[in-house]
């Protein structure tokens, strides 16, 4: 009877919560936009400087009506999918590999913290010195940028499991396999949830600046040439899809998976 009472008011304060974010997110929206079309409307030549949220909708939908807009979208997405999930699935085994052996993993962690520490915009001159400027080039950078960070996280992760528990399972038989499965692997679960989401948001702006520079087609070519064409209601555009496409993301797919994760394996206390 007790679980019966408790859960309608359960139910009623997510709903309540639900609704409290929405109307704060509706009342931002509202602000954000007033703000806007005022600043717009009081200075001068806004078309070039500040196009109004009228105008840069306008230029949405000229954009869908021609077909430019999801080409362009979908192009970054695809490489944002496939440039993140190769780096990761490289990355992930070679943290634990090198975090087998503890004299290895002291030996190369300094050499993994330089180049996670080096962006993939610093190298993009010297890969296009090798490949041009092609799609190529963009998606080698995208490797590079989310390799580094998820093999140096869980490097680090699988360094703090306890030398103990390495102890143990080599002396219950266990190979070097088995003690990458059944223990580095879940010891340094969280670090892997928590250095594949910063993984990918370093690719996304690896993304967008590896359009830009390499002028392959995507909403990073789209901010760029709209700067060409003083066509500030795209460029505009690009920096909001940008920003919205993230958010989404992160907040509905990789926030979600990294709190699962942590909360799966008993690390913290929720």
């Amino acid at each position: 009877m007790q679980q019966k009472s408790k859960t309608p008011s359960l139910v009623w304060r997510l709903n309540k919560l639900l609704q409290i974010n929405a109307m704060n997110l509706v009342i931002l929206i509202v602000g954000v936009y007033f703000i806007w079309s005022i600043t717009s409307s009081l200075i001068a030549n806004p078309a070039r400087y500040l196009p109004s949220p009228i105008a840069v909708a306008l230029s949405s939908v000229d954009m869908l009506y021609k077909g430019l807009l999801p080409s362009y979208f979908s192009d970054t997405l695809v490489r944002l999918v496939v440039g993140s999930s190769i780096g990761l699935a490289a990355g992930i085994p070679f943290g634990l590999l090198l975090g087998i052996n503890r004299t290895v993993a002291d030996t190369f962690q300094p050499m993994m913290n330089f180049f996670q520490s080096v962006s993939g915009i610093a190298i993009f001159p010297i890969v296009v010195i090798w490949w041009g400027n092609s799609d190529t080039t963009v998606l080698v950078v995208i490797l590079y940028t989310s390799f580094f960070p998820i093999a140096y996280t869980v490097l680090s992760g699988v360094r703090e499991v306890p030398i103990r528990y390495i102890h143990a399972a080599k002396t219950l038989g266990a190979s070097r396999y088995q003690i990458m499965k059944d223990v580095l692997l879940p010891g340094s679960m969280p670090h892997i949830a928590t250095g594949s989401r910063l993984s990918i948001g370093f690719a996304w702006r690896a993304v967008i600046a590896g359009e830009m520079l390499a002028g392959r087609e995507g909403l990073g070519w789209m901010i760029f040439t709209g700067q060409d064409a003083d066509k500030t209601t795209e460029v505009i555009l690009g920096m909001i899809l940008i920003g919205v496409t993230w958010i989404v993301l992160d907040h509905f797919l990789l926030r979600p998976l990294e709190a699962d994760t942590i909360e799966r394996w008993g690390l913290v206390q929720r």
